[in-house]
């Protein structure tokens, strides 16, 4: 019985066929865990010289296509570099946590290049930094994919986080 429902809500799409295969294995194997939704949104051109008044602009727009994707009842969770960095069994007992509290209904967010406005982070009920290193965005959906698919797994007891 599904009782989670995960909203990946992320600037940019998945090019790389590798990455696409890899974000489709991981939705295969939560499908009897949890719905997952990953809504792609488009993200700003930036000049390639921009100034930081053009990088604010550029993170205010998407910023703005990411709040209206959610919704008042979602729990959010922002992904930061300068968020707080859990253990993957940290991160399962959090989930178990926001299911056993009623939070079923999660958004993760996943910003673009210039990373997120901070009307987004404002609005994150938590943010997660993966690690202080810098990772390609479209790899991030890869990578929390996989953490999600590990607490589940750790949580049920399986054999997969060992």
């Amino acid at each position: 019985m599904v009782l989670v429902n995960i909203s990946i809500i992320a600037v940019g799409k998945l090019k790389e066929k590798y990455l696409k295969q890899a974000v489709a294995e991981y939705e295969k194997r939560m499908k009897n865990l949890a719905n997952i939704s990953i809504i792609e949104l488009p993200d700003e051109k930036t000049p390639e010289q921009a100034s930081e008044k053009e990088m604010l602009q550029t993170k205010q727009k998407e910023g703005e296509r990411i709040l209206k994707k959610l919704h008042d009842n979602m729990y959010v969770i922002a992904l930061d570099p300068r968020g707080e960095m859990i253990s993957s069994e940290k991160t399962a007992e959090k989930m178990g946590y926001l299911a056993l509290h009623g939070k079923s209904k999660l958004a993760f967010i996943i910003g673009g290049s210039l990373g997120l406005d901070q009307s987004v982070l404002q609005r994150a009920d938590f943010l997660w930094s993966f690690s202080k290193l810098t990772f390609p965005h479209q790899l991030m959906r890869v990578m929390l994919m996989e953490q999600l698919y590990r607490a589940f797994q750790i949580n049920r007891g399986s054999p997969y986080h060992k």
